[in-house]
């Protein structure tokens, strides 16, 4: 399933450029498995939103050839450009600066796949945001999310292990895969056709770990108590009827 992305970091360089740019569990991997459910094509034109630094990106535009809108609040659209250029994807990959909270800058039904990978907890988790998303994608059009999550509620029982870690932020973000299916159960005008936790959990974890980010630190401290029990990726894939 991970060809490209074992392929990809057998260089050296590349495994450098990998460790450089994430900024959560691997998001090229992540990224790859989350495809493998799709029917992506050279002829899409696909908005990665909440790209980062583009490891999505970078697979979408190098995997299939598909244009792709890099589309981040956190990462310039000028720092997405020069990497982009580095690894020559700039003529696929079109960066942009958007706050998706805020409604995206784009013309209705102008995309077949909306594509979100390490990114959609942090601002998907309101009954309103995925409604306002679907406009700007076609009918028969796909919207695709990959995101850390919990292997069950918390609630008001946060495990001793993870109260050190614990805070506002994960509180919100982090849920169940039936806590997400249920949020997306409630939409009207889309048909579930995949929900389920991520088989690459465990390898986008360790990854994000040898990174160069400077959370890894704590997120070691934090995964080494976790010890496995707690967390995993889910997967979400919504059709646009």
């Amino acid at each position: 399933m991970y060809t490209f992305t074992n392929q990809f970091i057998s260089s050296q360089k590349n495994l450098e450029f990998l460790k450089a740019n994430m900024m959560g569990p691997n998001a090229m991997r992540v990224a790859e498995e989350l495809a493998s459910s799709l029917p992506v094509r050279e002829n899409m034109c696909i908005l990665d939103l909440g790209c980062g630094c583009g490891l999505s990106t970078l697979f979408l535009t190098q995997k299939f050839g598909a244009k792709t809108f890099a589309a981040d609040l956190w990462i310039s659209p000028t720092e997405n450009y020069e990497r982009f250029k580095s690894i020559k994807i700039d003529e696929k990959a079109v960066p942009i600066s958007v706050d998706a909270t805020k409604g995206l800058p784009f013309a209705n039904r102008y995309f077949d796949l909306l594509f979100s990978v390490d990114a959609y907890h942090y601002f998907g988790d309101t009954a309103e945001m995925l409604p306002s998303l679907m406009p700007f994608v076609k009918k028969d059009g796909y919207i695709a999310v990959a995101i850390p999550g919990l292997k069950y509620e918390f609630g008001n029982n946060v495990p001793d292990d993870m109260q050190p870690f614990w805070n506002c932020e994960m509180e919100r973000t982090l849920h169940s895969l039936d806590w997400w299916k249920d949020l997306w159960e409630r939409v009207e005008g889309i048909e579930i056709v995949n929900s389920r936790e991520m088989a690459c959990c465990n390898l986008a974890w360790k990854e994000w770990l040898t990174g160069y980010h400077p959370v890894v630190a704590e997120d070691v401290k934090m995964m080494e108590a976790e010890g496995g029990k707690y967390f995993n990726l889910i997967q979400l894939i919504a059709k646009v009827i």
